[in-house]
């Protein structure tokens, strides 16, 4: 049986490979059509081919649980994801807009807090958030960037325009697993690659390397550049250690590094070696045990009044998740008309912020229609999806809303775009979001596409790896 896509059916959502039942949108004609030369048959042995290779190039993540650490392998669809080099153009520079005023913001929350003293965003939001670092008071980090690295999410509604639901600039993660879904569909569909002009993701590791490498205190064509991980257990340790490699960077932990007369070194077999930039991976409050949690032993004792003294650069920059918060999220257009005299280029999606009385109120009448969201938690944890909850789970987060409204926010549930995946039987629709990966120094870069995560669940908005969702290649096709 072939892929017969007059059977296939989104309902009321937009799907962003087939427009109705048996008619492919523009960019994605080739796609279908050869889909649809193919057996059933014939994708799920090209499925099981993808799961071969994913199991041999040691594509993981690890999933916390009760039971303990679980090590899996990457959860992977085969069937890519279509997006037009033109309307990629426009969003490219919609998220370079974000991310120039986000690291304006970020900059002035720290010195001059202009945006508070003319009243765009109350100042107490700011300084409440659970992110923000009063250590970080009068810094300014080289070309005033905090967040070299971000990854916004994306959505897509019924009018098949892109959203931003959030932006993540703490330690964002999955841009290894961009990398690798694009090696694993090159494997699997090469003869794709053939009849499609797709634009190239390669060149991340080198850009990336690139961003940090201009934000180094000392001028050198290749400074020290370390990656610092948690370690072996940690969920994103694939990437830290995929990433160090691809950038010819050392991968370390706390204990490799040491800091003597504010200036940071490397222990190696042949003696210290000074440090310029370290891309960490672990959070503010374990960076540091003179400067923030005493009892971390992940972190580097002194390695906070080394980046002060601009001795060493650190990325992200501690501090920059003051604007990581989902409160803070809703103030952003706002920052791109008082920073950059612009109109946004992305619009965000509606939000109702619970420490507004009047929004509060709109909140807890609607429980059972919105989408409830912690302003500081990450993974899809901590979160309530009205329309799928219980009375009792309603009950819990209106209590939880009336003890703590600073830490709530409120979206509607967005009936997010669809795009076909491989099922056991049929090629079926599911939700999907979209991560790009921005960097900023010296210069911006946008990844063409980003990380796609779907929910495999038939029904379920929840794409979250840690919670049962995948991924799937993402192509931008040009029109030629």
């Amino acid at each position: 049986m072939r892929v017969n896509w007059k059977t296939y059916n989104s309902g009321k959502f937009f799907d962003e490979i087939i427009s109705s039942p048996g008619f492919a949108r523009k960019p994605a004609r080739r796609l279908a059509s050869h889909l649809a030369s193919l057996t059933h048959d014939e994708l799920l042995e090209k499925k099981r081919a993808a799961d071969l290779a994913i199991k041999t190039m040691g594509i993981s993540f690890t999933v916390y649980s009760d039971a303990g650490n679980i090590d899996r392998e990457w959860p992977y669809d085969i069937i890519p994801r279509i997006i037009a080099e033109k309307e990629w153009d426009q969003t490219s520079l919609g998220l370079q807009q974000r991310l120039r005023a986000l690291n304006c913001f970020i900059n002035d929350t720290y010195n001059d807090q202009k945006i508070f003293k003319d009243k765009i965003i109350p100042k107490e939001l700011v300084l409440d958030s659970t992110n923000f670092r009063k250590e970080c008071m009068g810094i300014n980090p080289k070309y005033g960037v905090w967040a070299h690295i971000c990854g916004s999410d994306l959505i897509k509604g019924d009018d098949g325009q892109f959203y931003v639901l959030e932006d993540n600039l703490r330690v964002p993660s999955g841009v290894s697993y961009m990398l690798e879904n694009r090696r694993v569909t090159k494997r699997v569909f090469p003869e794709l690659f053939e009849n499609h002009r797709i634009l190239p993701i390669t060149e991340y590791p080198a850009q990336l390397f690139d961003t940090l490498a201009a934000i180094s205190p000392r001028p050198s064509d290749y400074p020290e550049i370390v990656v610092l991980t948690p370690g072996a257990f940690n969920s994103a340790y694939f990437e830290h250690s995929f990433l160090a490699q691809r950038m010819g960077a050392e991968l370390v932990e706390g204990g490799d590094l040491v800091v003597e007369k504010d200036k940071a070194f490397m222990r190696t077999i042949d003696g210290l070696s000074q440090v310029d930039v370290v891309y960490r991976r672990i959070d503010d409050m374990f960076l540091d045990p003179k400067v923030f949690r005493k009892d971390s032993a992940l972190g580097v004792p002194g390695l906070f009044k080394s980046w002060k003294k601009g001795n060493v650069a650190l990325a992200n920059a501690p501090g920059a998740g003051v604007a990581d918060d989902k409160i803070i999220y809703t103030y952003v257009p706002a920052m791109i008309k008082y920073y950059l005299g612009e109109e946004p280029l992305l619009p965000n999606v509606e939000s109702f912020l619970c420490v507004d009385k009047a929004q509060r109120q709109h909140v807890l009448q609607n429980l059972d229609k919105l989408v409830i969201k912690p302003a500081n938690e990450s993974g899809g944890y901590g979160m309530l999806i009205g329309p799928q909850a219980s009375k009792r789970e309603l009950a819990e987060f209106a209590r939880r809303i009336k003890a703590d409204p600073r830490n709530y926010m409120a979206q509607p549930l967005i009936s997010l775009s669809t795009v076909p995946v491989l099922g056991e039987r049929v090629v079926e629709p599911r939700h999907v979001d979209l991560r790009p990966f921005i960097l900023q120094a010296d210069k911006t870069h946008v990844t063409a596409g980003g990380l796609t995560r779907v929910a495999m669940a038939k029904g379920s908005f929840i794409v979250n790896s840690s919670q049962g969702g995948g991924s799937k290649d993402t192509w931008i096709v040009g029109d030629k």
